[in-house]
């Protein structure tokens, strides 16, 4: 079940740049490691309703409903939008500069977790990733995809937790340069406006 492919396609998965990397590199540099930590936390805990969708079979109504996943995506681009606003915004939540206070950690995981509760397409995705890894036992299936999407759980917060420490660490040296904060902010800024274009054009 938990083979050495599987494990392999989860890690490359998992350490493809998107929405939630984004924010958690974000969040590692403008507010150091443990705004970082509570980032891959949130994103971590926004795959669960993804996971329980692709195993109670929900996923494929949403895949088969035009009309929810809509609703959900457009949810998820005007989300999408807003972070990109908090990005340029002074103050904002996502804003990188030299004064910015941690936040609190409940802030940052509720923001992280709603990046990937809002993308439909994650359960449609987990309902195509996971069933090629079952042994085909249908009496043990439902506990076969719970672990799978434990392990998938387990390495998102891995890998997402090392890409915020990376951040973190360069911190010090790009809160030095006003140049450089207005450039990520800014570039911050255009990545989700365009993940949120990309999200738009999404079909179920």
């Amino acid at each position: 079940m938990i083979s050495l492919q599987f494990l392999l396609t989860t890690i490359v998965v998992v350490l493809a740049p998107g929405t939630g990397v984004i924010y958690t590199l974000a969040l590692g540099l403008g507010q150091g490691r443990t705004a970082a930590f509570w980032a891959s936390v949130g994103c971590t805990f926004g795959i669960v309703p993804h996971m329980l969708a692709a195993t109670l079979g929900l996923a494929a109504v949403l895949h088969t409903s035009a009309v929810l996943f809509t609703i959900v995506k457009f949810a998820g681009v005007a989300y999408l939008l807003y972070l990109a606003w908090q990005s340029l915004r002074s103050g904002g939540a996502l804003a990188i500069s030299a004064d910015r206070k941690a936040e609190n950690g409940w802030q940052i995981s509720r923001r992280a977790a709603l990046i990937n509760i809002l993308n439909p397409k994650l359960s449609i995705f987990f309902l195509a990733l996971l069933p090629p890894f079952l042994s085909g036992n249908p009496a043990t299936a439902t506990l076969e995809m719970t672990v799978l999407g434990g392990v998938f759980m387990a390495l998102t917060f891995i890998v997402f937790l090392l890409y915020g420490l990376f951040a973190a660490q360069a911190r010090a040296w790009l809160l030095g340069s006003e140049a450089v904060m207005r450039w990520l902010n800014r570039s911050f800024a255009a990545i989700f406006t365009a993940l949120a274009g990309r999200l738009a054009l999404e079909r179920a």
